[in-house]
C-alpha cells in the first residue's frame, strides 16, 4: 500500500481523473437505483402500506385485486382462520373523477375498507372519516396538484356519484394514480350504481382480503378456500398492472450500467497497469515480489473506489433534496449499501486484468525495453 500511495501522490491529476469518472459512474448508478425504487414506491405504495401478510384473491383473477370477486362466505372462512381481527375486507376499483363535476379528468383507484380497522391510513391534514359518514372521502395528497381542496367535491365519471374531501392522506397510491378511500358504506352504494350503470350483475361483496396470518395458517386457507389464492403481499404488489413490466427495464437497465462501469474502470486501470509495465520490471529485478505489486494496484483500485463512492453518496443526497416532490426518487440506507457494495465488487473484478498484467511482468524484458 506504500507504493501505491507514494504512487498516488506522484501522479494527481491522472487519479484524480480515474476518480471523477468512477464518482460519476457510481452517481449514475445510484440515481437510476433511486428513481427505480421510488417509481416502484409510486406505483404500489397503497399495497405496501398495508400491514398484512397475504391477500385472498379468487383463482382465475390472474393475481388482480380488480378482476376478484368475493363474497360474505370467503369473508367468513378466512375470519374463521385467523380471527376477525386478522382479517380485513378491502375493495378496489379504478375510475375516473373531475373535481366539482367539471375541470380535467382524473385517472384514481378507489380503496374500500373498516375506517377503524388497520388497512384504513392515518390523515396528514383535515379530518378522518368513520364507518357511518355519508358522501365523504379520504383522498392522497398528490390530487392537490389536480385543484382538489379541503371540502372539495369530486365526481365520478361513471355513476355520477359525488363525495366531499374530508382529509388527506400521504403516499397512497396505486398503479401509479392516487388512491380514494371510503367507507364500507359509501362502497356497497357506490358499487350498487356501478351495477346498474353497466347493466351487470354483481354479486360480489369485496375484491380481496387482507390476511396477518403466519405460514401454516396461510396453508389452511388454502385448505379451506381451493377456490381461492392466497398469495403474499410481494406477489400482490408484482401483480399490480404494468409494476412487473416497469421494473424489469429498469432493473435491466442498472445491470447493464453495473457491467459498463466494470468493463470502463478495468479498461482504464489496464491502461495504467501497461504504462508502468518498465516500473514494474525494474523493481520485480530488485527483488520485489509480484505479490507485493498486485497487492499495490488492488490497493489503489479498492482506495480510489471507496473514496469516489463516498463523494457520490454525499452528492446524491443532496441531489435528492433538490429534486421535485413530483419526482419519485427513494433511496434508502440498505438500498445504498446494497449498491455500493455491488460497485466495489465490480471494480474489484475489473481489476483482475490488471493483476494478471503484473504477474506477467518480465523483469529482463522490462530492463531491456527501458535500455532500449
Amino acid at each position: 500500500m506504500y507504493l501505491a500511495l507514494r504512487e498516488m501522490r506522484f501522479a494527481k491529476t491522472r487519479y484524480a481523473l480515474i476518480m471523477t469518472i468512477m464518482l460519476l459512474v457510481s452517481f449514475l448508478v445510484m440515481f437510476v437505483t433511486g428513481l427505480a425504487k421510488g417509481l416502484a414506491y409510486a406505483n404500489a405504495s397503497s399495497i405496501e402500506n398495508i400491514p398484512a401478510d397475504y391477500f385472498v384473491v379468487q383463482k382465475d383473477a390472474s393475481q388482480r385485486f380488480s378482476r376478484s370477486e368475493l363474497g360474505t362466505s370467503v369473508i367468513d372462512e378466512a375470519q374463521g382462520v385467523v380471527g376477525n381481527s386478522n382479517a380485513a375486507v378491502l375493495g378496489v376499483q379504478m375510475s375516473t373523477v373531475t373535481r366539482g363535476g367539471a375541470g380535467p379528468k382524473i385517472d384514481v383507484t378507489f380503496f374500500a375498507a373498516d375506517t377503524s380497522g388497520w388497512i384504513m391510513p392515518g390523515v396528514v391534514e383535515g379530518r378522518a372519516i368513520t364507518n357511518t359518514s355519508s358522501g365523504e372521502v379520504l383522498v392522497d395528497l398528490k390530487l392537490k396538484e389536480s385543484g382538489v381542496q379541503l371540502g372539495s367535491v369530486i365526481r365520478d365519471q361513471i355513476t355520477g356519484v359525488t363525495w366531499t374531501v374530508a382529509g388527506f392522506t400521504r403516499n397512497e397510491s396505486y398503479s401509479h394514480t392516487p388512491v380514494i378511500f371510503m367507507n364500507e358504506q359509501e362502497w356497497q352504494s357506490w358499487r350498487q350504481k356501478v351495477t346498474n350503470s353497466t347493466q351487470t350483475s354483481v354479486s360480489a361483496v369485496y375484491n380481496t382480503i387482507a390476511i396477518k396470518a403466519s405460514s401454516s395458517q396461510a396453508d389452511q386457507l388454502k385448505t379451506k378456500l381451493p377456490e381461492m389464492e392466497i398469495m403474499s403481499k410481494t406477489t400482490a404488489v408484482s401483480a399490480i398492472p404494468g409494476y412487473k413490466e416497469e421494473q424489469g427495464s429498469l432493473l435491466m437497465m442498472i445491470a447493464f450500467l453495473f457491467v459498463i462501469s466494470g468493463f470502463v474502470l478495468a479498461v482504464f486501470f489496464y491502461v495504467i497497469t501497461i504504462q508502468k509495465t518498465s516500473q514494474f520490471g525494474i523493481l520485480k529485478a530488485m527483488g520485489t515480489r509480484s505479490g507485493y505489486l498486485a497487492v499495490s494496484v488492488l490497493g489503489q483500485v479498492l482506495l480510489l473506489t471507496v473514496v469516489s463512492l463516498l463523494i457520490s453518496i454525499l452528492v446524491i443526497q443532496v441531489a435528492a433534496r433538490l429534486l421535485p416532490e413530483s419526482m419519485p426518487f427513494q433511496l434508502s440506507g440498505g438500498t445504498i449499501g446494497l449498491t455500493g457494495c455491488l460497485f466495489v465488487m465490480m471494480a474489484m473484478a475489473g481489476s483482475v486484468i490488471s493483476i494478471i498484467k503484473v504477474n506477467r511482468v518480465d523483469a529482463l524484458e522490462a530492463i531491456g525495453r527501458v535500455s532500449a
